[in-house]
């Protein structure tokens, strides 16, 4: 008895350089070039579409939001439990305005008010958040690597337990990077008033900060989902250089889209109307996922143009059910 495949995205050869060197930036330049732009972009679409992309991109928006919510849980907590008051404030001010829900005013209040059950509470709510934003965040690499897969048109996972515990090294080696770039920029612009109404930063500085954070955070960003599509895969993949591309293809796609939501969401009535005080999570729900799925397609578009170096165009397995014309169209 045949069983029908989980992903219908043809799987991508491992291929290398005539001299054995792995691929690398250059060649993916010279590939795309070589296939043309439009090609690219639409053959990836096919790919990202039936390997299952947009499934394990709602499955990947869900896990990161289910990670995002408990880490600022744990940073209210260390808001609280923080005995100085300036940096208090500023850690507090800075979740304040960044927090999808409204825990931001009740971590500004016990951080600069302080008592022994500010204190206990602090530390409760730091080591539950950080604990369950470590459990959804390796749980979520481990949907990378299924959404990886089947867009490289791999059909099984690794069992669990290397599945698993790769997931929770790779938490564990890019946490930092991730939270540091994420707040770099989602949270660097409150964080910089924060520093200039508690430590008296200059207008200079705030300055020279903004204007840093943006490549820094877009470096680490474009890091991480580089190093995510060379070891989540079950495959060999080429250097991270060549990944690069897909990883700025993601981060662009991102941050495009991210300003499009923060443009609707603060100009448009009815968003705040509709959702009330639950506004902020859905506009948290709506980033995960275009997150998610921006992330996924760069992936496509590294398969994609590796298929492509290895002679294998057609991006998806043909359906015997339709006839050929209909299926380009796919």
């Amino acid at each position: 008895m045949s069983h029908s495949p989980v992903t219908t995205a043809r799987t991508v050869p491992v291929t290398v350089e005539m001299d054995g060197d792995e691929l690398d930036a250059e060649d993916a330049w010279h590939s795309a070039r070589r296939i043309g732009v439009r090609r690219l972009v639409v053959d990836s679409f096919v790919r990202y579409r039936y390997g299952d992309g947009f499934t394990n991109s709602r499955a990947l928006a869900l896990q990161a939001a289910l990670a995002v919510v408990p880490f600022f849980l744990a940073l209210t907590g260390l808001a609280a439990d923080i005995d100085e008051e300036r940096p208090a404030r500023v850690l507090a001010s800075t979740i304040e305005a960044v927090s999808p829900g409204s825990a931001g005013q009740d971590a500004l209040a016990e951080a600069v008010t302080g008592g022994s059950s500010s204190e206990e509470a602090g530390e409760l709510a730091l080591g539950f958040g950080l604990a369950f934003a470590l459990l959804s965040m390796t749980t979520a690499m481990a949907q990378v690597e299924r959404g990886l897969n089947r867009i490289y048109g791999i059909r099984r996972d690794r069992r669990a337990l290397p599945k698993y515990g790769r997931a929770a090294v790779l938490t564990a080696v890019l946490a930092p990077a991730m939270g540091l770039g994420f707040l770099l920029l989602v949270a660097g612009g409150p964080f910089a008033d924060a520093m200039a109404e508690n430590y008296g930063w200059s207008e200079t500085t705030v300055t020279w900060w903004n204007d840093g954070r943006w490549p820094v955070g877009l470096l680490l960003l474009v890091f991480v989902i580089a190093v995510l599509l060379d070891h989540a895969p079950r495959r060999r993949q080429p250097t991270l250089s060549w990944l690069a591309l897909g990883s700025g293809i993601a981060v662009t796609l991102t941050m495009l889209a991210t300003g499009l939501l923060a443009a609707y969401v603060q100009l448009s009535d009815s968003f705040g109307s509709t959702y009330g005080p639950l506004g902020g999570v859905f506009a948290l729900l709506l980033w995960s996922l275009i997150t998610a799925n921006a992330f996924f397609f760069g992936a496509a578009v590294c398969a994609q143009l590796e298929a492509c170096r290895a002679g294998s165009h057609e991006p998806a397995y043909a359906d015997p059910g339709l006839p050929h014309r209909a299926q380009v169209s796919g």
